[in-house]
């Protein structure tokens, strides 16, 4: 959504660009002015997912009060459970083909041949932030600050085991969302 708006250039995303271009973080305001204006499209008559946000309280609360401004309302909150440990070995072990960002693991979706991509033969890379230390950063922040937003939204949430094969973790959220 932020790329899209920085793309189109609109006035939210010039807001967003130069708070990126600055090394900052976009404001809640703006991300929360981005889903404002994107919910308002034909796509999202019938509903629509949020992937990654809100990340805090205070974020979920900016949300509740645009959303009630239009006579919307959270639905459902899916929760992905994973164990900390299997987050740290999932990422350590991604490969990604830097051209067009296919991703392979490999433990869990190894290439055909080790180290290149399945289509194009070129090299595959480990992105620098996927190491343990990274991770373990972005796991603390997220039991920080993150985790407190599912006992907010306690009455909305869906614990989806997403320890599980692709497909069950899938039966999973079709259940959820009905």
């Amino acid at each position: 959504m932020l790329r899209a708006a920085v793309g189109a250039k609109t006035p939210l995303g010039m807001e967003a660009k130069k708070a990126m271009e600055a090394g900052a973080l976009v404001t809640d305001e703006i991300v929360v002015g981005l889903i404002e204006e994107n919910i308002e499209k034909p796509e999202c008559r019938i509903g629509f997912v949020l992937d990654g946000f809100p990340r805090t309280v205070v974020q979920a609360q900016k949300l509740d009060e645009m959303l009630a401004k239009k006579g919307h309302s959270v639905d459902k909150v899916l929760n992905f459970t994973v164990p900390d440990s299997l987050l740290v070995e999932r990422i350590t072990g991604r490969l990604v083909h830097p051209g067009s960002g296919r991703s392979y693991h490999e433990k869990f979706a190894p290439p055909k041949v080790p180290g290149v991509d399945d289509i194009t033969g070129e090299p595959l890379v480990k992105r620098k932030d996927d190491n343990a230390e990274t991770l373990k950063s972005r796991l603390a922040a997220f039991h920080a600050q993150t985790a407190p937003v599912i006992d907010y939204y306690k009455n909305k949430v869906v614990n989806i085991k997403a320890d599980k094969s692709q497909e069950h973790v899938t039966e999973q959220i079709k259940k959820a969302l009905g």
